[in-house]
Parts: structure tokens; sequence; C-alpha cells
């Protein structure tokens, strides 16, 4: 087979193999390599001493990519997602819906707890009947997502409510603020459980960063000297801890600054990444393991772009890791659900990408590919007693 032959097969497996066309860009490629396989094929039969046998053998080809449209286009009419339809089109038998990196970790962690858990004895939460609220946990969790990879801490598993929780990440380190009537302000009002009877939280999360100057004093140290390795944003402040409140749950932050400049390639590519991990002491984690990620990438984010780099590494590392007991049942329910297939990007806009920290609002996110309405048909939200 000559050269340009060789060229367009080559074209062929790798649009039956590519999944992230556009609708729009599906349909032109498939023309383009629709019409130069024939030529391809003729050629290639006729070399062999099978002209005759051309037609039918090329349109078979064809034939089989109309198959695989008509497929698509069905189950797109459906709402299922392009990615998701081209893989069911493609694997019918085969395929499996894996859904986000978060949807993954979200089962395998949930399974574990319910294999491995252990009781809790003398637990301090009541539930709002007055009943103690028990919980199943296991400790020490690990969760690494790669932004600059695409990869997405968000589920599909259930709706996530991601701009209330950008909301609260800002309430904290932006307005640095323990006033319930900031939240208020963003439409958030389930934090009033915590009232300490002064409209507050207490000495706790944004009066923390306040009072120590925790945000200025890790911008100014991670500016000055980026590649240290003390960059570090503790909100567990034992002096404030002598007035009432919540203790905060994910209460430790790490910040590092990474370059491409490896042993093999010293002189790299000029990529300078920001990473994070968090430490949370306590995560309650059917309910809010997916709000506090995507609390903290946001922050990572606007880190990242308030001081020139490239969002990198997200590690999420979990003390103690629970399921209440009056949540066993969601639990079981979000493992059997089936994920939506989608590819979110979680991003800053491109609008917005001047801004400092300190100029960023809700509106300067988008989600991107979280198809929301289905998610909400296909796994509805469930509804978890909070132990306060």
């Amino acid at each position: 087979m000559n050269v340009a032959n060789t060229n367009t097969w080559e074209r062929y497996f790798k649009f039956t193999i590519k999944t992230s066309y556009s609708k729009e860009e599906y349909i032109a490629e498939f023309k383009s390599v629709s019409s130069s396989i024939e030529k391809a094929v003729d050629d290639f039969l006729c070399e062999a001493g099978f002209c005759d046998e051309y037609e039918l053998i090329a349109w078979s080809f064809v034939d089989v990519d109309r198959d695989l449209t008509q497929k698509i286009n069905e189950l797109r009419s459906k709402g299922i997602s392009l990615y998701e339809a081209q893989m069911m089109a493609k694997y019918p038998e085969d395929y499996e819906p894996q859904g986000t990196r978060g949807d993954r970790y979200h089962r395998e962690v949930l399974k574990k707890i319910l294999e491995e858990g252990y009781l809790d004895i003398d637990p301090r939460p009541k539930y709002e009947d007055g009943t103690p609220a028990h919980t199943y946990s296991i400790n020490h969790v690990v969760m690494r997502y790669d932004l600059s990879k695409g990869e997405c801490p968000i589920l599909t598993l259930r709706p996530i409510a991601w701009k209330s929780a950008i909301k609260e990440i800002l309430w904290i380190y932006q307005k640095e603020s323990n006033k319930l009537s900031d939240l208020h302000d963003l439409g958030i009002k389930y934090w009033d459980q915590w009232d300490v009877g002064n409209g507050t939280i207490g000495a706790r999360y944004g009066e923390t960063v306040r009072r120590h100057s925790l945000m200025k004093n890790l911008l100014d140290e991670l500016s000055a000297n980026p590649y240290g390795r003390r960059h570090i944003l503790s909100l567990w402040q034992n002096d404030d801890f002598k007035e009432s409140g919540l203790n905060p749950c994910c209460f430790l932050t790490g910040w590092n600054v990474r370059n491409t400049r490896f042993l093999k390639n010293p002189e790299g590519d000029g990529k300078e990444y920001l990473d994070c991990i968090l430490v949370q002491r306590s995560s309650d984690y059917p309910t809010s393991v997916s709000i506090n990620e995507m609390q903290y990438v946001a922050l990572q984010l606007m880190l990242a772009q308030h001081l020139g780099y490239t969002p990198g590494v997200f590690t999420h590392v979990i003390e103690n890791c629970q399921i209440y007991d009056r949540h066993i049942d969601n639990a079981k329910e979000l493992i059997r659900r089936s994920p939506v297939e989608c590819r979110p990007v979680f991003r800053i806009k491109e609008a917005s990408k001047k801004k400092t920290f300190y100029e960023f609002s809700i509106d300067d996110f988008e989600l991107v590919d979280y198809p929301l309405d289905i998610i909400k048909e296909r796994n509805p939200q469930l509804k978890f007693d909070l132990g306060i």
C-alpha cells in the first residue's frame, strides 16, 4: 500500500477511537474520512487483484460509521452526553459509565467504610431530635486530582451545589468573616445551626483568618519565596478555641510551586504550577466531601491566578472519614447509582483572568460539561439528617 493510502487508514482509525468531537467536528471529519477511504480501499484491493469486490467492501466501512452515527444521535436525543453516547454506541455490551474522578473515589471510599468502618463510642454530635449521631468510619483517606490534566472532584452520583460551596470559601478566606449575616447576603443560611448566640460562628474560620492575617501572610510568602517549603495556612489556632464555636473540619492547607525542570530535561518548558494539599480532621463523607473539594480547588484556582501560576495537583487527606448511621441507606444508594459520563472542567472564566485574589466573585467561575439537568433526572438529590 502506498504512503498516501497508509495515511488515510491512520486517519480512519484515529477517527473511530477519538471520543471528544463536537457535533460539527464529528460530521465534518466523518464526511472527509468517508470520501477519502473509498479511494484508499479501491487502490488496496486493485493492488491485490480484487478490484471487482471494491464497492461492497468500501461501503461496508461507510455503513458501519453511518450506523454508529445514527446510534449516537439517538442516544443524544435522550439527553445523554456526547462522550457517553459515543462510548455506549461503540461498546454496547461492555461499556460501564465511570463518571468523574470524584465519582470513582466516592464509590470506592463508601464501599470501604461499609465493609471496614468501625462504630464510634459516645459521639458528641446529635440529630435534631436529640438522638446521638453515631458514625462508622475509617482513618487516613487520600484523594488526588491533577487539575492541569482536567481531573475534577465534582460528583454526578448526585447533584452538587458547587456555587454555594464557593461562596462559603469566599466568605472564609476573602471576606475573612464569621458573621452569619454576610453568608445570608450570599444566599446561604444552613450555617445558622452553629450560631454561638451573637450572630456569628465564634472565633473560627474567617475570624481566624482575619485575626492572624493568614491569607495575607500566605500570599506574601508565596510571592517572596515561591519554592519555599513552609507555605502552610492553618485554621487550627488553640488560642481561638478558648472561645466557643465549632472547630474547623478542613483546617490546614499546604502550598508548593513546581516547575518542569526535571533531571532528564533540565531546561523544562517554562511552566510553573501551584499545588495544594488539604488536610481535614473529619469528613461526613457522603454529605460534604465533594463540596469541600470543590471549595478548595476554587481557592487553588484563585491563588494560582493571583500569583501567575498554572493550577497543578490538588491532594485531599482526611484523618477520619465517616458515614452517619442514618446515612447508611443513602451510601448504599450512591454505590448502586450509575454515574453520568462527562468530563467537567472547573475553571476561572477567561474574561476574569486579570483579577487578583480579593477581586474574585462567584460570577468569575464556570463549570463546563457538567450536565446538571441530566444528573438531577438520573441521580436525584438525597436527604441527609445532620448531626450537630
